[in-house]
């Protein structure tokens, strides 16, 4: 979370720094600063809220200068106040900073003992304060930083400007990424090459323990060990970092409808011929068990994997929330595949797991959004989801088209395996070609699906029901509707509803029953049936046979196109985050920024 962004120019930097946090603002929206050195003197502007704050104090209060650094803040330790925001500054120091650093009470209380007290609530200011007294003990500033940067515990990206420096920024990196952004004369850093874009196009990324001392003419790395580091530049290429919503009010919006696209380019990346094709190291002979890990929406997309690989594939299949997996010491057997999902490729809890898995497992694999990531270096093999950029802060495209990889992932285990003959194999990938279109046959319904999201939006509570696949398609309803509606909602697989949630059904309760005309479907109209029979007010999200057979007694039916049961959770989701966009546009919340979220999320 948050964005970094750093510039050494020839021009004033104010109006470039705060142009490169704009493509920054995803990852953190809470609060906003830049600082500069002018005249060999450091001085800073912050503002709560939405960058367009910050735009406004600059107007007001010009901040000159052609060297700068600038932050767009997600909270972490304090409020989102103007004292709390970065940069922060102490004596001749000023830091931004990503990340959290763990032992910033016991460094306050040493720094205590010499006098140095903080002025905000955050765990950055340590950073400033303690850098400022190894200066005022004779260091100079790249010495000092290294001193600082040994004392750190937690996971971090820091850039420091200093007075009387205006040819130097330092940057360092540990657990959240940086890169380096080389031009003419000018030098840039940036927490995501997306900000640094539309200023170069030659990017150099920091690895894990890099510091990195910038200036004018070049860039000087260090790795963990202080040894000199030579890292590579890397071509952006165009259209990686494009950031447009070309003509769609919000870039929920846009990357919604980019769907049918984003899905036809990864069918046509993984199953070009017509059958899966995937590295040759992932040899599903030889893999006894798959373990799946990650966060929020690709844990959902890994819960539906589950069903794909035990049912196509004839592999035993665990699943977990990044947050808990290291934590309970998993038991490793040989023959495990271990697959990490993340949109952003560096989420902070699914870094952490694949790094515990990296000396247990047979193999370690990757699925992430981002080539240039953490997860996609670390891992032995990384397979890109091919999205393109995603700027909301939740997730669709990436969502869609992780499960089309991870469903041609399934199907190609099962070829291995002997579970699927040549030709069934190519009837699934037969039926997943026809996605695309299906898709867009779907999204014509928009204007059914925003009448819905209307009658369901002063709700305070809604449920979603599913069964079999369906069941975290109905998880991730919920979640869609509860990140962007602020409404609340819960998800159970439909045939738990007799276990105890049967207890909230009443006239009150709207639940959204996804239940395509599939082999459980005469079990989840039975379940939907209970729901009835209290007059609880049911949503029925089905095919054509479907509506037939089950619409009685509902209250709205939203009739998707017929759709294979491997295809059927992948079409599925386009109603779930319709629903959630149209509910959010009705109730006038944030969509693109819903409060307290950000899209990166690089702290655990």
């Amino acid at each position: 979370m948050c964005g970094i962004v750093g510039v050494l120019g020839d021009h004033e930097v104010a109006p470039l720094l705060v142009e490169a946090l704009k493509r920054l603002e995803y990852r953190g929206y809470d609060s906003a600063g830049i600082a500069t050195v002018y005249k060999s003197r450091l001085d800073r502007r912050r503002a709560v809220g939405k960058l367009v704050n910050l735009s406004d104090v600059l107007v007001h209060n010009p901040l000159p200068g052609k060297a700068g650094i600038g932050h767009t803040r997600w909270a972490t330790h304090g409020a989102a106040t103007e004292g709390n925001a970065h940069p922060h500054s102490c004596g001749p120091v000023t830091v931004v900073h990503n990340g959290i650093i763990e032992n910033f009470r016991e460094l306050r209380e040493k720094l205590a003992a010499h006098g140095i007290t903080p002025s905000s609530e955050t765990d950055t200011e340590t950073v400033a304060m303690l850098t400022a007294h190894h200066m005022a003990q004779g260091l100079q500033p790249r010495e000092a930083v290294m001193a600082t940067v040994a004392a750190l515990h937690g996971a971090f990206a820091l850039l420091f400007l200093f007075e009387g420096e205006e040819d130097l920024m330092i940057a360092a990196r540990k657990g959240s990424p940086l890169a380096i952004g080389h031009g003419k004369g000018e030098m840039y850093v940036g927490s995501d090459a997306i900000a640094l874009a539309p200023m170069t196009d030659q990017v150099t990324y920091l690895e894990e323990g890099d510091i990195a001392f910038v200036s004018r003419a070049g860039v000087e790395i260090i790795d963990a060990a202080h040894n000199r580091a030579n890292r590579d530049i890397v071509r952006i290429e165009p259209g990686t970092t494009l950031i447009d919503k070309a003509g769609h009010k919000h870039f929920m919006t846009k990357e919604i409808f980019e769907q049918p696209t984003v899905v036809a380019e990864a069918l046509g990346r993984y199953a070009p011929a017509g059958l899966p094709s995937f590295p040759d190291r992932l040899d599903f002979t030889k893999i006894t068990r798959v373990v799946m890990v990650a966060c929020g929406t690709g844990y959902y997309s890994c819960l539906t994997a589950k069903y794909w690989f035990e049912q196509i594939a004839g592999l035993p299949c665990e699943v977990d929330v990044a947050s808990e997996f290291r934590y309970r010491e998993p038991p490793v057997t040989p023959g495990t595949l271990a697959l990490f999902v993340s949109q952003s490729g560096e989420t902070a809890d699914t870094l952490a797991a694949l790094r515990y898995m990296k000396e247990k497992a047979d193999i370690v694999a990757g699925l992430v959004n981002v080539g240039t990531s953490s997860i996609a270096r670390e891992a032995d093999i990384a397979l890109a989801i091919l999205a393109g950029v995603e700027v909301s802060v939740a997730s669709t495209k990436a969502y869609t088209n992780q499960l089309t990889i991870l469903a041609l992932l399934a199907l190609h285990a099962g070829r291995q395996r002997g579970v699927l003959t040549e030709a069934q194999c190519r009837g699934h990938v037969e039926d997943m070609k026809r996605l695309p279109d299906l898709m867009r046959q779907t999204l014509t319904l928009e204007g059914k699906i925003a009448k819905i999201a209307e009658t369901l939006a002063p709700a305070t509570s809604i449920l979603f029901l599913g069964r079999g696949v369906m069941y975290p398609t109905a998880l991730e309803a919920a979640l869609k509707l509860k990140e962007l509606s602020y409404i609340h909602a819960e998800a159970y697989a439909s045939g738990e509803l007799k276990h105890g949630p049967i207890a909230l059904i009443d006239r009150s309760l709207p639940v959204v029953v996804f239940a395509p005309h599939d082999r459980l479907f005469e079990k989840t109209v039975s379940n939907m049936q209970e729901v009835l029979a209290r007059h609880g007010q049911v949503t029925l999200i089905t095919d054509a046979e479907g509506a037939r057979a089950a619409s009685e007694g509902t209250v709205a039916q939203l009739v998707l196109p017929a759709a294979s049961e491997l295809c059927a959770p992948i079409l599925h989701a386009l109603p779930a985050q319709l629903i959630a966009y149209h509910a959010a546009m009705a109730k006038g919340t944030d969509i693109d920024q819903p409060r307290n979220l950000a899209k990166s999320v690089t702290v655990e």
